[in-house]
């Protein structure tokens, strides 16, 4: 979000997809889009992520969870700059941007031939590593007070007790960021008054 609207994008669509959480048969077309009468229940026409995002952003999170005739679909579209709907026979021309994310070791996938090589290096070209959050743990106050102010009440200040806060520093979240903000969530729930303490977590 931040590289989108820092960019000459900015007032142009983010359009994202999580790639692991559909159904194989249901990313193609979400994608790409498909025609009308493609397939049972196609019943009206229907643009893809990539018309959607057209002059903006398109984020492909968990892009490693994509199987090799959709890795190869994306390669063409990314190359070409078109796209086919689904059923279609006219390619659509298509100017986005891809942000891809992943969790996991793409480079050790791509070793594996879980992971098309070209498609790799056509999606790293810009290539940001973040750590685990166990790994830059000066983060942490700062993402702690976002949450509070975040998923706190409007005009009730809620702030953790020191105790708390050398707790949060200490854990080593193996969930990461998300984890954080759960507990965060969760001790906002649980806490009743403006300082939380270790009992909230």
């Amino acid at each position: 979000r931040a590289i989108h609207f820092n960019s000459p994008r900015a007032k142009k669509p983010l359009v994202d997809i999580n790639c692991g959480a559909l159904p194989d048969q249901l990313i193609e077309s979400e994608l790409f889009g498909h025609q009308r009468g493609a397939f049972t229940g196609a019943n009206e026409t229907k643009k893809g992520l990539f018309e959607a995002a057209h002059g903006g952003t398109l984020f492909l999170d968990e892009v490693q969870a994509l199987k090799p005739d959709l890795q190869a679909k994306l390669l063409r579209a990314l190359q070409e700059r078109v796209v086919r709907r689904v059923g279609g026979r006219e390619n659509i021309e298509v100017d986005v941007r891809v942000i891809a994310a992943t969790n996991q070791d793409i480079a050790e996938a791509v070793k594996k031939g879980e992971f098309r090589e070209d498609l790799y290096y056509r999606l790293n070209v810009v290539g940001i590593y973040l750590p685990d959050l166990r790994a830059r743990r000066e983060d942490i106050p700062l993402l702690v007070e976002h949450f509070l102010n975040r998923h706190g009440s409007p005009g009730v200040p809620r702030h953790f007790s020191n105790e708390a806060l050398r707790l949060l520093m200490g854990y080593d979240w193996p969930g990461n960021v998300r984890e954080l903000q759960n507990a965060v969530e969760y001790a906002l729930a649980i806490g009743a008054g403006p300082i939380l303490t270790i009992a909230d977590l």
